[in-house]
This record gives structure tokens, sequence and C-alpha cells, in this order.
């Protein structure tokens, strides 16, 4: 079963712009440490409040990613950058479906009544 890892970011004031930019540098990293997909948000609600998840099959190839040089440099050059402490969770996947790339994962479309 894959697991998909939730990572909150809280940028600190007026960096948040630049902070969505270092996101998308560090979040496909995860795909050369076993990840199988990667995403990152933004709240439209409070633009200060990311949410970067990653999901893996092993734990241990997430945290070879976490605790690995590419990400401990990452963090270390944006340290100022985000709010800390940074608190990750593992999720267990369940399900997942959608429309459009994922439509081959969905199950069938149900015949309008």
């Amino acid at each position: 079963m894959a697991g998909v890892v939730h990572i909150p970011w809280y940028a600190t004031l007026f960096r948040g712009d630049k902070f969505a930019v270092a996101l998308q540098e560090i979040a496909p990293v995860a795909l050369r440490y076993g990840g199988t997909e990667y995403s990152v948000y933004r709240s439209r609600d409070d633009t200060y409040r990311f949410l970067q998840m990653a999901t893996f099959e092993h734990k241990p190839d997430f945290d070879r990613y976490w605790y690995g040089e590419e990400f401990s440099v990452w963090r270390a050059d944006y340290a100022s950058w985000y709010q800390v402490p940074v608190l990750y969770t593992w999720n267990d996947m369940l399900m997942r479906g959608g429309i459009g790339e994922l439509e081959a994962l969905s199950p069938a479309r149900a015949e309008p009544l």
C-alpha cells in the first residue's frame, strides 16, 4: 500500500511568492528517491500556507529523501523563509480517483439516469 506524506509549510512574512518557487525546486526531487508522485498546494485563504505531498511505496525511501543531502541543503538555504517546526505526517492511501490523467485508475463512469 502506497503512503502519501503531507508536509505542511508556512512561509514567513513577505516570502510567500518566493517560497512557492523554492518548493517547486525540491518537490520533484522526491522522484529520484523512489517517490512516484508529488504535488504542492497553496492555500487561497492564507497565501503563506503550503502543503507539499509526495507518494512513496516504502517509508525508508521517503526518509532518504527527507534526510538526504539535497533536502538538507535546501532546508538550510531557505531556513528563514518558513516557520519551524515542520512536522510531516505519513498517510496510507486507501483510495484515489478522478478524471483526466487519472481516468485509468477511476471506476467506470455511471450512466445518467
